[in-house]
């Protein structure tokens, strides 16, 4: 799997010689772009490191990473993991986990992780216990259509009703975001589901332009809106008719029952707003 991202790659192989050197390090494991084989001069290096349980309390996690490259940034994001940027504008997350929970940790990450090459995503496994819970990553489990199409229309009408009341109620800045985050994801979801592409299911609007057609790309381009409420109001409309139209298109394909009048009354609170 090549990769078009040199300085990525130096610094991934950083990681593991930096790893191996480190006695307290029983195994590192990367996932994201570069184990996907799509990482280019912008991808970041994600990866756990799992530390001997004795050693976790004291490890220090910017220290190690300082090791890679010099540091510009690291702190602790509101997830609980340790991100960096380094002197060359990289960003990283690291993750610094008990290695005695190291398999079983893995084994969790089914339907959330795809590692379709495990090898090249096990960096270090001192005990031979990382690489077997890689190897059952490498298939990507699709999405069960019916239920997942089932799931994402009810997730659409719910958010969408929100984004109908807020806008009554006159908040346009928290509508404007309740399109992008909670609207938007379902929505291209679902729109992956129908068209049979699910290859960056987890993350719906990467590669969006290259794996949907283009009137999907338009039409979901048509779902944003600068921040001003007669904008965010046609965004909201236009964004709810395409999510009929996709709900529509789900029902017919996997026999779903839909709740028109409550789909109805969205409509109708979306035009009054």
């Amino acid at each position: 799997m090549p990769s078009s991202a040199p300085l990525l790659d130096a610094r991934v192989h950083r990681l593991r010689e930096v790893a191996h050197a480190d006695p307290r390090v029983d195994g590192v494991v990367l996932y994201g772009s570069w184990t996907l084989g799509e990482a280019d001069a912008h991808s970041d290096i994600e990866a756990y490191v799992f530390v001997l349980d004795e050693d976790l309390d004291a490890f220090d996690g910017a220290e190690f990473v300082a090791r890679l490259a010099p540091l510009q940034l690291a702190y602790t994001n509101m997830f609980g993991i340790l991100a960096v940027v380094f002197d060359d504008l990289m960003r990283g997350e690291f993750h610094f986990e008990p290695a005695g929970r190291g398999a079983e940790q893995l084994a969790s990450w089914r339907g959330l992780v795809h590692l379709p090459e495990p090898d090249r995503a096990v960096l270090l496994d001192r005990r031979g216990l990382l690489a077997p819970a890689a190897k059952a990553l490498a298939d990507a489990p699709a999405p069960k259509q019916a239920e997942t199409a089932r799931q994402l229309v009810d997730e659409l009408t719910n958010w969408t009703l929100m984004v109908g009341h807020v806008l009554t109620r006159g908040e346009t800045a928290r509508a404007h975001a309740g399109l992008a985050t909670m609207v938007a994801p379902h929505q291209l979801q679902l729109c992956r589901l129908l068209r049979g592409s699910t290859a960056h299911w987890l993350t719906p609007s990467r590669a969006l332009e290259a794996d949907v057609p283009a009137d999907d790309v338009a039409r979901y381009a048509a779902t944003t809106a600068a921040l001003d409420p007669a904008s965010v109001r046609a965004a909201a409309r236009e964004s709810w008719h395409w999510s009929r139209e996709l709900a529509a298109e789900a029902a017919d394909r996997w026999g779903l029952a839909l709740p028109a009048r409550l789909h109805e009354d969205v409509a109708t609170l979306l035009d009054e707003a």
